[in-house]
């Protein structure tokens, strides 16, 4: 029997940009996996577009889902386990995940955020206000960031990073393209290294064989 495909499902909250990234990099041939299924926190997310096009599962829960931790909990553990899910992946996503899923998905759960950690991250530091902060602070570098998810916001420990220069003329919003630009390469190139089981985790220190 062939060995059955690395199962990954995404989950966002708006365009999806880095979900098509890693799609595409799966088509690609970068590794063998695939997306069982997409979840959005809104009807409204561009990234449903795609996934209806490409035929890939997806799910809006009801709003009485996320506003309680356990019940939110209890739907991501449910469908995670139809799906035989390996690794999440938080695309963009803009809902705090519960704590109980994390212990139940522990070392699973990995997150993109557009800037290097530790700087730049924590609650409310998402999209335009993360690139308004590195500029407004006068950084010379920026960047994205791959890391492993914990109970804290972006507090987990750092699988990828990868560094962008900062122009004396920049706006958030050109910033935020050059900084995309590097999250479509890393994000995949993570979920990769998790499939190909690859990945080494001790403690806070995290390496890619």
């Amino acid at each position: 029997m062939p060995k059955p495909k690395y199962a990954i499902a995404v989950l966002i909250s708006g365009g999806g940009s880095n979900f098509i990234a890693i799609h595409k990099a799966i088509q690609n041939g970068l590794f063998d996996g695939e997306i069982v299924f997409v979840l959005s926190s809104t009807e409204k997310a561009g990234g449903l577009k795609y996934a209806t096009e490409n035929e890939i599962p997806h799910f809006t829960p009801t709003a009485d889902v996320f506003m309680s931790e356990q019940k939110f909990a209890n739907y991501l553990l449910e469908k995670t386990t139809d799906y035989n899910v390996q690794l999440v992946v938080l695309a963009g996503f803009l809902k705090k995940i519960p704590a109980a899923f994390i212990s139940d998905f522990s070392g699973k759960i990995i997150n993109i955020h557009p800037a290097l950690l530790p700087s730049f991250g924590g609650k409310g530091m998402y999209g335009r206000h993360v690139h308004q902060a590195v500029l407004d602070y006068g950084c010379k570098i920026s960047g994205a960031t791959v890391h492993l998810v914990n109970s804290g916001y972006d507090t987990g420990p750092p699988i990828i990073q990868k560094s962008v220069q900062v122009f004396v003329d920049d706006t958030p919003e050109i910033l935020a393209q050059r900084v995309l630009k590097i999250e479509h390469e890393i994000l995949p190139q993570a979920v990769a290294a998790f499939a190909e089981d690859k990945v080494i985790i001790n403690g806070r220190k995290i390496y890619i064989g």
